[in-house]
């Protein structure tokens, strides 16, 4: 009922959206400057959420109802005349709270890379994603901040840890245990719809310049990542067509690994399929899927024996300014304890202009365990939450 309740709350809202809306005729560009020969370009991203959330209550839980971050962006570029660009690309989270972040670990310098662009590909050097979360298609989502699917905008706390409650195991469906780890990258031009793409990463490292850092001296640390993938994209008259797959292995440090421990090993899939019924309407559904030997997918904690899974299905309907969306997530993790997370969400989203959307929604989180409790003394726990999200990307 409470759910049915939240979901109702959501269409009244989505219906009184328009008087929201306003003019849109304006649009915000990244502030850009040229250097000599170099171009600098400044932009960043802001995010914030009010919301309800019905979950089992606990003393001293924080019942704040907003939630909120921001990244800034900045380039530097240089183009020859040879159809040579060489850049250097950079992400800070300047603020996060305890619900909103990124999948980082959430530190100050989410990304510094260079990058080459030729006629024969691309390469990038430093902190940034590995090549298989790069090209990964998940399905379509209204708002890919508040999506069940490795949400950066979350409505749940544990009070028993202070975090959210999805750190406990979210949910992931592409690969992407080299995170921003300083890394090498190639990727090859699209040729007849495929892209291939490769990355070494050398060590769990975050100083930016690869093989300069062994990374954090923690038990059961991974080196020597190796990722690879696959895309291919093409239009078929109305109807759109992506799908990927990659695979990453990793080793873990003889020195630091401990009993029931080994190196990683990661693969994913995923795809989407876009059909335009007109000019102005365009449905949208896919999906993916991800299997790793890491522990609900903690790179530190890669289990001999046992396996965790995510999976997530969704469409999305879109007519003019307006996405209309669903998701289901469900995951695994074989382990002590073994885990489970199962998610539904709808929402509605508005995209005023090229930088702001608004998005009202609602979501629920379902966990179990095969032993010991959460902290509602309980081997289950069920959490809804309504929420109204509001994105300006410049």
């Amino acid at each position: 009922m409470k759910a049915f309740l939240l979901a109702g709350a959501t269409v009244a809202a989505a219906i009184a959206a328009p008087a929201l809306a306003g003019p849109a005729d304006w649009t915000l560009s990244p502030w850009s400057t040229n250097l000599s020969n170099l171009s600098l370009t400044i932009g960043g991203q802001a995010q914030g959420t009010v919301f309800t959330a019905d979950q089992p209550a606990a003393p001293g839980i924080d019942k704040t109802s907003a939630s909120g971050a921001a990244t800034l962006t900045a380039s530097v570029q240089r183009d020859y005349d040879s159809g040579l660009t060489l850049a250097l690309k950079s992400a800070f989270e300047i603020y996060h709270d305890r619900l909103s972040g990124d999948n980082y670990g959430d530190d100050f310098v989410q990304k510094v890379y260079a990058v080459a662009q030729t006629g024969l590909g691309r390469v990038e050097i430093g902190m940034t994603d590995g090549a298989v979360y790069a090209l990964a298609v998940t399905g379509p989502v209204v708002d890919d901040q508040t999506t069940l699917d490795n949400a950066n905008a979350t409505f749940f706390r544990d009070p028993s840890t202070g975090r959210a409650f999805v750190k406990t195991f979210a949910l992931s469906s592409a690969a992407e245990s080299s995170f921003n780890y300083a890394k090498v990258s190639y990727y090859t031009p699209r040729l007849f719809g495929v892209q291939l793409a490769a990355s070494y990463t050398p060590s769990e490292g975050k100083d930016v310049i690869p093989f300069l850092s062994g990374g954090p001296r923690v038990p059961n640390r991974q080196e020597s990542f190796w990722e690879a993938a696959v895309s291919y994209s093409d239009t078929f008259g109305p109807v759109s067509l992506g799908v990927y797959g990659g695979v990453m292995f990793a080793h873990a440090d003889g020195a630091a690994k401990t009993a029931g421990h080994e190196g990683l090993t990661e693969w994913s899939v995923g795809s989407e399929i876009d059909y335009s019924l007109n000019d102005d309407v365009k449905l949208a559904v896919g999906g993916g899927y991800r299997r790793s030997n890491a522990y609900a997918f903690e790179i530190n904690d890669v289990l001999a024996d046992g396996a965790t899974s995510s999976a997530h299905l969704s469409a999305t309907l879109s007519s003019g300014p307006w996405i209309v969306g669903g998701e289901v997530g469900d995951g695994t993790a074989e382990g002590a304890p073994k885990l489970g997370v199962h998610g539904v969400s709808t929402s509605v989203g508005y995209v005023f202009n090229a930088n702001l959307q608004a998005t009202i929604g609602w979501q629920q989180l379902r966990y179990d365990r095969d032993a010991g409790t959460f902290y509602n003394g309980a081997p289950r726990i069920r959490m809804d939450a309504a929420f109204l999200h509001l994105r300006l990307h410049v």
